[in-house]
């Protein structure tokens, strides 16, 4: 059966910077930390081979896919797929937690983190990143048995795949972490996630 490995960007903030709210509008590079994760995730898939490789324009995705998929011989040329950037935190995007909470308030902040049911303000449309990501897997359905495709994305966006898979986990936490990891199989046209969160 086919896979997908679905990989949250490494960090963009260190210990001791001050941690804000990063969305589609805030271009951040990896952090040193978040290099790290890139390299620990390139040696958790040293054995794969990836027959394609996508990722939204936001350079620590970017990065993080490049060194993922290294300059080996046979390796995919990396993609860019618009609706893998983040989403937009409208006046929330680039601000410290604490004046996130102050603004929406923490019943509207679980309601995007258990939910997907985003904020007042936030510029997100669910109903196009669930089909962005249906049509991702119709695309991915297509391809031989025990091929594997790399997607590299944000926090913000992969939160919306679990609403599209034909099953997954028990518990399933949407958030993904960074520099972590999610396994979604496709086989007769269904798409099963068969794990969520796992860090190198």
């Amino acid at each position: 059966m086919a896979r997908l490995i679905i990989v949250r960007h490494g960090n963009t903030f260190d210990k001791g910077d001050t941690v804000t709210r990063v969305g589609g509008r805030t271009d951040l590079p990896l952090s040193h930390s978040g290099q790290a994760q890139a390299a620990a995730l390139a040696r958790a898939f040293a054995d794969t081979h990836f027959v394609a490789a996508f990722c939204s324009p936001l350079r620590r995705t970017r990065e993080t896919a490049r060194t993922m998929i290294g300059m080996r011989t046979g390796s995919p040329a990396l993609i860019v797929l618009p609706f893998l950037t983040e989403v937009d935190y409208g006046p929330d995007e680039n601000q410290p937690e604490e004046q996130v909470v102050a603004r929406i308030g923490d019943a509207a902040l679980a309601a995007w983190e258990q939910d997907a049911i985003p904020p007042d303000g936030w510029q997100v449309d669910p109903a196009a990143l669930r089909l962005g990501w249906r049509n991702l897997i119709a695309r991915a359905s297509e391809l031989g048995p025990d091929e594997t495709v790399l997607i590299v994305t944000s926090n913000g966006i992969a939160r919306f795949l679990p609403d599209v898979a034909d099953s997954a986990p028990d518990g399933l936490d949407r958030k993904l972490k960074t520099g972590a990891w999610g396994v979604v199989e496709l086989h007769d046209g269904s798409a099963h996630i068969s794990a969520w969160n796992v860090r190198p």
